[in-house]
Order: C-alpha cells, then structure tokens, then sequence
C-alpha cells in the first residue's frame, strides 16, 4: 500500500529580495491500496509529479508523511527503493547502451543476483514482446520501443508498488494496448500501482481507483462511479472538471 499524509512541498523562485517560495503540493493525502490501480488525476501544475517524486524518494517533502509499503520514504530511502518501480515521463535511458545493457545495470543497482536478472529479464522480454530489441542500442528506438525498456528496468527487481508518470505519453495503439494488459497483469497478481495522466479514457479502461488534486490539495477520491455521483455528472471528464475546479471557485 501507498500512503500519503498531508504532504506539502515549496520550491524557491526569483533572486535576491525578489526570491520566494512557490506551493507545488499543499495538503495531499491518499491511500493506493494493493491488487488495484489507482490513478492520480489534476491540472497541469496541480502537484502530481512533485508528488510522485516524493514517493520516489528524488526530494524529500517540507510536511506530512509519504510510506511505501509501511515504509516511511524520508527516514528510510533506500529500503523504499527496495519496494518500488518507478517509471518516469523522461524515461532516462542511456541511448548509447542496448536495451539489455540497460536493463542489467539497473538490475546491478538493485543488487539482483546476475543468474536471477537474466531470468527476469527473459520473462519481461516476453511479456512485453521485446525480445528482438534486448541487443538493440536504445539509440533510435521509437517511443515505445523506450518506454518498453523503461517499464521493464522499472520491473526488474519485481517491486511490490509501481509509480507511473503518464506512462501512454507519446505511445501509439498497440504500445498503449500492450501497456494496458501489463498493468492489468501486475494489479491482478496483487501489486499496488499508482500513475499520473491526462487521458480520461485510460483511467475508465484501468483505475480502480481515482484521486484528484487541484491547486496543490487532494480534492477527491473514489472510483469512478463515486466521483461521477459525487460531481453531479453523467461523464468522469465532466467530474474531474467540477471537483477540480471546486477549491478554486471556493476561494473566489
């Protein structure tokens, strides 16, 4: 399980008297539970990413509490590292490398054993249908292509939770239905998976569960049902537009 506790988080802008701090996340709590896909939905510039971060451990929050796993990420890094795949937007693949080089080097630093990364990367391989890209260089591969190798470094030590940062960006028809029924797989063999995006028809197909923040805070949370008959209205893009728009016509 995911958990999240009032986080809040401020980045600093501006030089000299002119510098100030600028909210990115205010107040988010949430639960992502295991055996389920949870998205998180928001404008652009509502504290997604900066949330996923969190949870990633890249920077720590300025309040409130992020666990993986009942493990808090700010008092032990590493130890939620152990438990978690992360798949960002910037995909961070080494292009000069082949897709296999890629993949063992991460396996190295997640210290899984050489015999158990080469049986792991077999089954990803065939699971993700990139068997004739392992000894590729990444260097020209199509988004896909990248996005394949970078779902499969993120799998390599199996973490028990995944975060996902808009994963179907840039992906065409078959790379997003591929991508589908590996999330579908891994929430059905009891994984807790948590992903940003924009796409309304992504979240219908896979969430289980919805949470949504505007403005730095969690505004609601619930399937999509919940949050339809929350809103009022007949269609999930219409709810998230009237919750998410909510805090903001409160304060007007």
């Amino acid at each position: 399980m995911i958990e999240v506790e009032h986080l809040a988080k401020s980045f600093a802008s501006g030089s000299g008297r002119k510098r100030v701090r600028v909210p990115a996340v205010v107040d988010v709590s949430f639960r992502a539970r295991d055996g389920a896909i949870t998205a998180l939905l928001g404008p652009n510039g509502a504290g997604k990413t900066t949330t996923l971060r969190i949870l990633a451990t890249l920077m720590p929050p300025e309040a409130g509490a992020a666990r993986v796993g009942g493990i808090d990420v700010t008092r032990e890094p590493q130890a939620a590292r152990a438990t978690t795949g992360v798949l960002s937007d910037a995909r961070g693949l080494y292009t000069r490398l082949t897709a296999r080089e890629n993949i063992v080097y991460y396996a190295r630093l997640r210290q899984v054993p050489e015999a158990a990364a080469e049986r792991r990367i077999a089954e990803l391989a065939d699971v993700l249908d990139m068997g004739a890209l392992l000894d590729r260089r990444v260097e020209g591969f199509s988004t896909g292509e990248r996005m394949k190798v970078a779902l499969a470094r993120a799998l390599i030590h199996d973490p028990q939770h995944l975060i996902l940062d808009e994963p179907t960006n840039g992906l065409d028809v078959m790379s997003t239905r591929a991508l589908r029924r590996l999330l579908l797989r891994l929430r059905d063999a009891g994984k807790c998976l948590l992903f940003s995006t924009h796409i309304m028809q992504e979240v219908e197909a896979l969430c289980d569960e919805i949470v949504i923040v505007a403005h730095g805070r969690s505004v609601a949370h619930g399937t999509s049902a919940q949050l339809r008959a929350l809103a009022g209205c007949a269609t999930l893009e219409d709810a998230f537009v009237r919750l998410a728009l909510a805090p903001q016509e409160a304060r007007a």
